[in-house]
């Protein structure tokens, strides 16, 4: 798993468009110079991630831009056209941006991947924060948890 002062891997994945075709993205070029709060979550449209993570981050986006948040980022095991339609059903709007790791790339290289039967491979659930690239600070849920990686909590964090 990255560990505290590792940079972002330098991977192309997608971002996933509100009602567009998404569109790529090279993570290590969007989190250069800007703090960055990456919350992982297991999938788009699932209960907890459409109903209190998601939902939180968007609730908190002005909250985390007032303690020096440049970008609050979505992470997540989907393609991009679902990210997409699931940024346009939660009405997202600029607030997050969305990225879709389909194949778990970046998911892998920053290994907080796992395994859910039927579903395949996933992101786990977490916040990870970036200062210009470099991880600052990384909190992953225990299996079936929402703590430590709420909204709520990441604000906490950041003092």
């Amino acid at each position: 798993m990255i560990e505290v002062g590792q940079k972002i891997p330098s991977l192309t994945i997608k971002r996933g468009v509100s009602g567009g075709n998404p569109v790529d993205v090279d993570v290590a070029a969007l989190f250069a110079g800007k703090k960055v709060v990456v919350f992982a979550l297991p999938g788009a449209f699932t209960p907890t991630c459409s109903q209190k993570h998601l939902p939180g981050f968007m609730a908190h986006s002005a909250d985390l831009a007032a303690k020096g948040v440049g970008l609050v980022a979505c992470l997540s095991v989907n393609d991009g056209f679902v990210m997409g339609a699931w940024a346009k059903d939660q009405g997202v709007g600029d607030e997050i941006v969305m990225l879709a790791d389909g194949g778990a790339t970046l998911t892998k290289a920053l290994g907080i991947d796992f395994e859910i039967p039927g579903m395949g491979t996933r992101a786990r659930r977490g916040v990870l924060i970036f200062d210009d690239g470099v991880l600052t600070s990384i909190d992953m849920e225990a299996p079936g948890k929402f703590e430590v990686s709420s909204a709520e909590a990441c604000l906490v964090k950041l003092g």
